[in-house]
């Protein structure tokens, strides 16, 4: 391999979010999605070279930043976007909140399918807006849409539609039918479509694409807005640079307006490892998902030889945070059974799942993390 995904790197003691949690304590942290593997060597020298102009002042992108955005759309995707679509954000949750804002009054209702990243439930709640949640049903061994129950959550305050596209935390890649289905029924009942696809470069089967929701639906493009980010798959979320893509000029001035005054503006770090990754990071990335599959793999295998209390439900299709059902081995509190082990996972509670049921594990680690999580996991299992 051309880059290194093997090295274990020292995080403690640093700024990390991730490890801070669990200071002092020996704790691996598995839990918050960012990798412990360094970013690629093309951003690494972009920043350092920004560094070394050594003027940091307030920033707007540069034509290039932004075509590279637009290539990256089109020759990935198939998806051909203007550049005055584009609006900077400092996060995607930052974005989140402000579709909220934009497209719901107070007391007016944003529908999503759980379980789900926890800000598609919380961003509407912290403006006055009310947070209405479907669950998800396992059929056949896939997680599917209840379609009848997605009809019936619908009343008249109902003004926005939240989707995870790819879906985070199940590792779900919607298929073409699916999208132009959950399109149709934001059309039909007059919704704003909010698709965030901060994941859509993490897709793990190669016979499945990532479908930007606004392309496979063009007749409703109008009402569609797409969230999207380098962050997650190069590992740069602490440079905080997401944006927007939104067609419709009366949706994205609505967007913008909502952002006024509370929004941050994107730092010139952000643009900077934003242009590199998408315009030279290909063959990082590449090599970054033969290692988020071996380790998936890796995670199945291990289960169901060491642990088979504890499942993988569905196939895990896209991103490297895998949702595991434990609710065989019977605990009250699997996160906090598993951190007296040693291995800190995030609780499928704050996902919409019932207590006890689920965790999501972290797979975008080197395999040594991995494999010693997974033996204190296991070391649990057998002390309960």
């Amino acid at each position: 391999m051309q880059f290194d995904f093997v090295t274990v790197p020292q995080r403690h003691g640093t700024d990390s979010q991730k490890w801070q949690k669990y200071a002092g304590r020996d704790i691996l942290p598995l839990w918050v999605a960012d990798m412990d593997f360094k970013s690629c060597p093309a951003i690494l020298d972009a920043l350092k070279e920004r560094v070394d102009h050594g003027i940091f002042g307030y920033a707007r992108p540069v034509k290039s930043t932004v075509d590279a955005i637009v290539e990256a759309c089109a020759n990935r995707y198939g998806w051909t976007i203007d550049p005055s679509w584009i609006v900077w954000l400092p996060g995607l949750v930052c974005g989140l909140n402000v579709t909220a804002q934009a497209f719901a009054q107070p007391g007016e209702e944003v529908l999503t399918l759980t379980p789900v990243y926890p800000p598609f439930m919380t961003a509407p709640k912290n403006s006055g807006r009310v947070s209405v949640t479907v669950d998800f049903v396992l059929k056949d061994g896939r997680w599917t849409i209840d379609w009848d129950a997605l009809e019936a959550a619908v009343t008249p305050k109902t003004k926005l539609f939240f989707l995870c596209n790819p879906h985070n935390p199940l590792a779900r890649v919607w298929r073409k039918e699916e999208l132009v289905r959950l399109a149709d029924f934001c059309a039909r009942h007059d919704l704003v479509l909010c698709s965030d696809e901060i994941h859509c470069d993490l897709i793990l089967d190669p016979s499945l694409p990532h479908l930007p929701t606004a392309l496979v639906a063009p007749e409703h493009a109008a009402r569609t807005l797409t969230l999207m980010a380098p962050s997650k798959t190069y590992n740069v979320p602490g440079l905080g640079t997401s944006f927007a893509i939104i067609p419709d000029a009366g949706l994205r001035a609505k967007f913008v307006r909502a952002t006024a005054g509370i929004v941050a503006e994107v730092t010139c770090l952000g643009f900077t490892a934003c242009e590199a990754a998408y315009r030279h990071g290909e063959p990082w990335r590449q090599e970054l998902l033969a290692t988020l599959r071996g380790n998936r793999d890796f995670l199945l295998e291990f289960l169901a030889r060491e642990l088979p209390q504890i499942r993988v439900e569905a196939p895990m299709e896209a991103t490297y945070l895998a949702w595991l059902n434990v609710a065989d081995l019977g605990w009250d509190d699997p996160v906090a059974r598993f951190e007296e082990h040693g291995v800190g996972l995030s609780d499928g509670r704050f996902f919409g799942s019932k207590p006890g049921r689920h965790v999501r594990i972290n797979l975008g680690c080197p395999r040594a993390t991995l494999e010693e999580a997974l033996r204190r996991m296991a070391a649990a299992a057998k002390a309960r």
